[in-house]
């Protein structure tokens, strides 16, 4: 798995490339400090994961965020930061990033790391817990008229609750396949793009 980390603090970003290589499964192609590194260390690099700080100087983690997806549409983007501000949450799922981590949550990096490469969205227990309270409420949504059946709202409201496809498949006793396979036709059905907005989509109608 080849990252890049940006982090404005360069002992921060130093500790996680000799972590994250110690476990033998990541190689860190590159490190920067700000969102500008970002930008160039992406097109540079290509990594399966940009695993990036939130707050820095000249161009913060979210507006990275935003410049990378416009460019690389399925840019996986992990935010890792010491700070769980509601704004900063909605702000990041609505960027398109796939993960929103705090730092105290290093012993669940690597396995974020391998959700994320797997096409998942990962957010640590304190910002899950946070999500259904964040997104200001909109008129209800009639799924129904969406064509969207009773399975698919199912799958819905576990993705919303963050689960992976493992676990809604489990849960659902259906294959992984076939979670994949509703879920295309789910964004499709609600014009969406992946599972992050499909997330910020249910809370906000629910």
């Amino acid at each position: 798995m080849k990252l890049v980390i940006i982090d404005d603090d360069c002992l921060v970003s130093g500790a996680l490339k000799t972590i994250l290589e110690a476990s033998g499964e990541v190689t860190v192609a590159a490190t920067g400090t700000d969102g500008t590194d970002a930008v160039r260390l992406y097109r540079e690099h290509l990594p399966d994961i940009l695993l990036m700080d939130i707050r820095m100087k000249h161009m913060d983690g979210l507006q990275a965020t935003v410049e990378i997806r416009k460019e690389f549409s399925d840019a996986n983007i992990l935010l890792l930061t010491t700070f769980s501000d509601d704004e900063y949450i909605v702000k990041a799922l609505r960027s398109g990033a796939r993960g929103y981590l705090l730092k105290q949550d290093y012993t669940n990096l690597l396995p974020a790391l391998k959700a994320v490469a797997s096409g998942q969205t990962v957010f640590g227990c304190e910002v899950v817990s946070k999500l259904p309270g964040l997104f200001r409420k909109t008129e209800a949504f009639d799924y129904a008229a969406a064509q969207i059946s009773d399975r698919e709202l199912e799958i819905i409201t576990l993705i919303a609750d963050g689960r992976s496809n493992k676990e809604i498949a489990a849960e659902l006793f259906l294959s992984e396949g076939t979670v994949r396979n509703y879920l295309s036709d789910i964004l499709d059905k609600l014009n969406l793009r992946d599972r992050t907005q499909l997330a910020v989509f249910y809370y906000q109608h629910k």
